[in-house]
């Protein structure tokens, strides 16, 4: 896997250079969008990039619900359609949600095709186009039927975040705080200040660290067995909190938003469990509340909570079949623990306090 990450020279001209190479002379390519992308970013991209003119485009809904099962199959319909044979390459133009379901498409036609990642959204340019995770969601779960299936390159090119309205400028603030958080303390406590002081402008060489991080804790575990959990930081919580926000009456989180709630929750539970210092969870609190109000929660909100991380991928079953939900805490900043059981009680418990 090849990153093009932002430098003094365009990012869409370097990719341009790579689609002109040899590995790329048979290809033929298809630009998966959404409708934000189609009317924002599809006209700069192929205005600079002349291997993708004559693309042809796919476009899916917007968010969540383009990673359905029943999109993938006609996307793959599509293709076949088409007659795309396994020198197709799909470049996915958007945010997390369209590199997932543009992933997972890609891995599975014809066994396995080449695609690009093209993030447009700062979570998908430091967090959710690195790393060859690919899924739909089933139900209500996020990401439960999926492939590793690295992109050939991903291509991380800030002006698209020009597009972008402020929550999803929040959103991936979100991410950038957790890389940091487990992977550069310095820069963790270089934003949070930026943060606090009202500051909110994300350079490329930040971009540029969080995706640098990111990719070399993937090529140390590209499937995801150990060490690569730590990337997984605030997500327990953040997924169960993200889809608990999403059911009716309730208002909608994005992901990043989410797992900015679920941090809290960790940090409770690192320094309840692992001795974080209580500072560290009052400073993050106080930059949360920057981009959001904090979510409160009733103990019978706590009990839907639960139910949606019993069903979190990352929970195990131990001998006797009860369900052990696994979390990422921190010693320190920079110090995270992976795979630690935490009881019921103590979900409840940091749920209920995260205010």
């Amino acid at each position: 896997m090849s990153i093009i990450l932002p430098s003094r020279t365009s990012s869409l001209s370097r990719l341009n250079r790579s689609l002109s190479g040899k590995q790329f002379d048979n290809a033929r390519f298809f630009i998966l969008v959404d409708e934000n992308t189609y009317n924002n970013c599809l006209a700069h991209l192929v205005s600079h990039v002349e291997r993708l003119q004559e693309a042809e485009f796919l476009e899916v809904p917007v968010g969540e619900e383009c990673k359905d099962m029943a999109i993938a199959q006609q996307l793959w319909d599509t293709l076949l359609e088409s007659g795309a044979d396994r020198q197709t390459v799909l470049v996915n133009l958007g945010g997390g949600c369209v590199s997932d379901l543009g992933g997972f498409v890609a891995a599975g036609y014809k066994r396995g095709i080449r695609y690009i990642n093209i993030p447009t959204t700062l979570i998908g340019m430091i967090d959710a186009a690195i790393g060859g995770k690919t899924a739909v969601n089933v139900g209500n779960s996020k990401n439960q039927v999926g492939f590793f299936h690295q992109p050939t390159i991903t291509c991380i090119e800030p002006s698209f975040l020009n597009t972008l309205p402020d929550e999803e400028m929040f959103n991936g603030t979100f991410e950038m705080l957790k890389t940091f958080m487990i992977g550069d303390p310095d820069r963790y406590r270089e934003l949070c200040n930026m943060i606090l002081g009202g500051n909110l402008d994300i350079q490329p060489d930040m971009i540029a660290a969080c995706a640098d991080i990111k990719n070399a804790v993937v090529k140390k575990d590209p499937n995801d067995n150990n060490i690569r959990h730590i990337l997984n930081l605030g997500h327990t919580f953040g997924h169960a909190i993200e889809s608990f926000s999403h059911q009716p009456n309730q208002n909608p989180l994005g992901h990043g938003l989410a797992v900015g709630a679920g941090l809290i929750c960790a940090l409770y539970l690192s320094v309840e469990k692992l001795g974080l210092p209580q500072d560290c969870l009052d400073q993050y609190r106080a930059v949360a509340k920057k981009f959001m109000p904090i979510p409160h929660y009733s103990l019978q909100d706590t009990e839907t909570l639960l139910s949606f991380m019993r069903n979190d991928k990352k929970a195990t079953i131990d001998e006797d079949r009860n369900t052990i939900i696994n979390c990422v805490l921190l010693q320190q900043i920079g110090a995270p623990v992976i795979d630690l059981p935490i009881s019921e009680n103590e979900i409840r418990q940091a749920l209920l306090r995260m205010d």
